[in-house]
């Protein structure tokens, strides 16, 4: 059967609006084969468990590989909907994917980093700075992430906090206790230390050929993307009004509340709502309180004429895909989001 497959591939993968196309191997999954070719199709965990990358099969077949309900339902499946990261063709496919531009992806680079500052941010947050290579020139957009390539050749995910500026990286690190990568930054990890990288990934970047006013939603270190798209926003002099709408459990989860409100004097464009779902007594919390997803849907009854951009816990993301496209009319392709999944979430299948 396997050879059958082989004969019959590559398959011709098409992707509307755009009309982009590329080549696809019965072994390997869409995403790879369209990432392969520079095809920038929108994903986040790679792994099945966040459902960023799915999209609709206008024609066709696919067969998926192991991914969990919450990203891809039997239901969502049977209506034609795939995961691309997961999803081997059978035949010519045709996806339907708006978040693709006719623009090619950014070259991806493999390389070594050095360590220059660790700063404790809160009690489960560190702020890294990395240094690239200065003859190294590494391309990315707001919004994207690296991976860390470890000894084993395990990899771990996390989004540049910073718009591109000369060869340095920003990363906003949440402890996961026991997590092979984040015990070792939070416990002997040191300046100066080397580490090897590839990116960029993702195709959580700023429209920017849009007008469009936007709503941005972060939980946790979701905002880390949020800062870069908005330190982007900031460079280009863009006028787009925008709301964002930080949550936390505790005021403490916001751990750069005091920088998002220095940033609005320079981007009056910016509207600032922190949102906390647990607050103690003794926080003293007055500002909004619940989900966060919720708070911004209280704001913005219409978002007919909107953007969002929404990062952070896969739970997060999905509410406010549901709820926004549901209950505010946002066009389901105005929705862009990179939903932060750790190990432990693509374990719990």
């Amino acid at each position: 059967m396997s050879e059958t497959l082989s004969a019959a591939a590559p398959f011709s993968i098409t992707v509307q609006p755009s009309g982009r196309q590329f080549s696809a191997q019965s072994d390997e999954t869409l995403l790879a084969a369209g990432i392969r070719q520079g095809v920038g199709l929108p994903y986040g965990c790679k792994d099945g468990a966040c459902g960023s990358c799915k999209c609709k099969m206008l024609s066709g077949s696919v067969v998926h590989g192991a991914h969990q309900a919450k990203a891809l339902s039997p239901e969502e499946e049977s209506q034609g909907l795939v995961l691309t990261c997961c999803a081997t063709a059978t035949s010519d496919v045709v996806l339907e994917s708006r978040q693709v531009s006719a623009e090619g992806a950014l070259p991806i680079k493999k390389m070594p980093t050095r360590v220059t500052s660790l700063q404790k941010v809160s009690a489960d947050v560190m702020l890294i700075q990395l240094q690239l290579p200065a003859n190294d020139s590494f391309q990315y957009k707001a919004g994207q992430y690296i991976e860390f390539l470890l000894r084993d050749g395990a990899r771990r995910s996390y989004s540049m906090a910073n718009a591109p500026q000369g060869n340095s990286v920003e990363l906003h690190i949440r402890h996961m206790p026991g997590g092979k990568f984040t015990d070792h930054v939070f416990s002997s990890m040191k300046e100066k230390e080397i580490l090897r990288v590839e990116g960029p990934h993702g195709s959580f970047y700023l429209r920017e050929e849009s007008d469009k006013a936007i709503v941005m939603v972060a939980s946790g270190t979701g905002f880390a993307p949020i800062k870069a798209l908005l330190e982007q926003m900031e460079s280009a002099g863009s006028t787009r009004p925008v709301a964002l709408y930080w949550g936390g459990r505790r005021p403490a989860d916001l751990y750069m509340d005091g920088w998002v409100k220095e940033f609005q004097n320079r981007m009056p464009s910016l509207r600032y709502v922190p949102v906390v779902s647990d607050a103690l007594d003794e926080d003293q919390w007055t500002g909004r309180v619940g989900f966060v997803h919720q708070a911004a849907l209280e704001d913005f009854q219409d978002m007919r004429e909107y953007q969002v951009y929404a990062c952070g816990a896969p739970i997060v993301v999905e509410s406010a895909r549901r709820d926004f496209v549901a209950h505010a009319g946002l066009p389901p392709e105005e929705f862009y989001a990179d939903a932060f999944t750790s190990e432990a979430d693509k374990a719990n299948s």
